[in-house]
């Protein structure tokens, strides 16, 4: 009889494996080899991330966009301790905290009192949801309830919730549910990298305005709300505008009396040189540096992402005071039909709150903004040897978000490509996921000029080497940089 006493033991599964089989994944197409298990992340220390196996990775997207001072930030760290000593939770109806009261009074400020009334949430399609049912119900209320439509960007996405994905106008998230999706004016966007020979930028930029213009005066009467990414539309490949389209789109608005919602979720928290975006936009002669004028801040403005440093979820809304008063009953009115009756479980929590907290500190203290002006000139400069390369194009930086599209002759299957990319770059100790055929970097704010050098080597090393095949075999015609809209993380 057969000696089983020696008999190998089956190796215990990875915790990739484990992952396979227990976790639904975002973004991520099932399949049915079960595909490559997902990299295993033991732990984060500054802009690394360390896997189960000891190997480290440059996050150099930041963890989906979402982190800003690095990981195990220890300002961040000792202040979410504080609280969890303190307050862990209580539901903010009819009650509040400390943490999210000063987080709605310090965002007010920093909009110079332009905006307030925090609306929390937990993550960005739940803002850009609360956002519209407040513009919404804000005409309902001032007796237009025929202001019930929405105007999006082409190629803009604003989460995939059902209200943020009827303003989403990415084909790969939104086409299997447009039947169940309420129906938005779709216009163009303002992405330079349209611009025909011998246009400028804000020559496109006008271009986007006079369409949208169109619209307003054909259906202003029944229009609610635009709503748009400031500056840079990330999932559309990180299409990046000229500021007069916001300055533009703020006059029209006016003009055609149209809420403005400015979909900062991706771009806020500092990203493209200010703690706004919309702080870019300038009308005629107001100087450069100067605060913000208040009748050119948006009408509700959405937050997420880099406000908790990357820690914990949290969204908020902030808007005009004269929304709010919209919803403000008259007195002995017992309808509760005016009410904004939206709520959420976890609603304003004290710890996402207070992780806000310590990283609008940590604004203060360093002087992020200013820093991070040096460090984009240190992206530009270590990025210079990929911007000549000819495999690229479209070439584009907003403060620090660089990125270029690799020309479609190179990568015909632009999602094939991403996924090369991605695991190729792992190879080289580097987490980054190119948005089909976009590559580009949003790294936190933790990195000197030597670390951008190693970086841009990095980068530009999983380039040759993936290319290294010269010519996609399936190669198409023609440069369309909209091409890399269909894909945004899907690998």
């Amino acid at each position: 009889m057969e000696d089983q006493s020696n008999s190998a033991s089956p190796a215990p599964a990875t915790l990739g494996e484990r992952s396979l089989r227990a976790v639904w994944h975002p973004c991520t197409p099932l399949r049915p080899d079960a595909g490559k298990p997902p990299l295993a992340i033991a732990r984060g220390e500054g802009p690394w991330l360390h896997d189960t196996g000891g190997q480290r990775y440059f996050d150099a997207t930041s963890s989906w966009w979402v982190n800003l001072f690095g990981h195990a930030n220890p300002e961040i760290n000792a202040a979410l301790r504080e609280q969890l000593d303190t307050l862990e939770h209580v539901m903010l109806a009819g009650c509040t905290h400390a943490p999210a009261v000063e987080l709605a009074e310090r965002l007010s400020a920093l909009t110079g009192g332009a905006l307030g009334h925090a609306f929390y949430a937990s993550d960005g399609a739940s803002a850009v949801e609360i956002a519209l049912k407040m513009s919404f119900h804000y005409w309902r209320n001032t007796g237009l309830g025929g202001k019930r439509e929405f105007i999006c960007l082409r190629h803009g996405y604003h989460g995939e919730t059902v209200g943020a994905l009827a303003v989403t106008d990415v084909a790969i998230f939104r086409d299997a549910y447009d039947p169940m999706l309420m129906s938005s004016h779709v216009v163009m966007s303002p992405d330079a990298r349209q611009a025909a020979p011998g246009e400028s930028a804000a020559q496109v930029a006008q271009r986007a305005l006079d369409e949208l213009e169109a619209l307003l005066h054909a259906r202003g009467g029944q229009i609610a709300a635009l709503i748009i990414e400031p500056l840079v539309q990330c999932a559309a490949g990180m299409a990046m505008h000229d500021p007069l389209y916001l300055e533009g789109v703020r006059a029209l608005c006016d003009r055609y009396r149209v809420h403005l919602i400015a979909d900062e979720i991706a771009v806020g928290c500092g990203r493209t040189g200010t703690f706004f975006a919309w702080e870019q936009a300038r009308g005629a002669g107001d100087a450069p540096g100067a605060p913000l004028p208040a009748h050119l801040w948006p009408d509700f403005l959405c937050l997420s992402k880099g406000i908790s440093g990357g820690y914990l979820p949290l969204s908020l809304v902030l808007s005009r005071s004269a929304i709010q008063q919209a919803f403000v009953a008259d007195a002995g009115d017992p309808d509760r039909a005016r009410s904004f009756l939206h709520s959420h479980s976890y609603t304003g929590n004290p710890l996402a709150c207070r992780a806000a907290l310590a990283t609008l500190d940590l604004f203060e203290r360093q002087d992020v903004i200013a820093q991070n002006r040096q460090r984009a000139r240190w992206l530009t400069q270590a990025m210079a040897g990929l911007a000549a390369d000819a495999r690229l194009q479209h070439v584009r930086q907003r403060g620090l978000i660089w990125a270029a599209d690799v020309r479609e002759e190179y990568a015909a299957n632009a999602g094939e490509f991403s996924a090369r990319f991605h695991h190729a770059a792992r190879a080289h100790g580097v987490l980054i996921r190119p948005i089909g055929r976009t590559l580009y970097v949003m790294p936190p704010y933790v990195f000197d000029a030597d670390m951008a050098q190693w970086l841009a080597g990095r980068l530009q090393a999983t380039l040759d080497a993936v290319l290294a095949g010269g010519l996609d075999k399936n190669e198409s015609a023609g440069n369309d940089a909209g091409a890399t809209r269909e894909i945004r993380h899907v690998a």
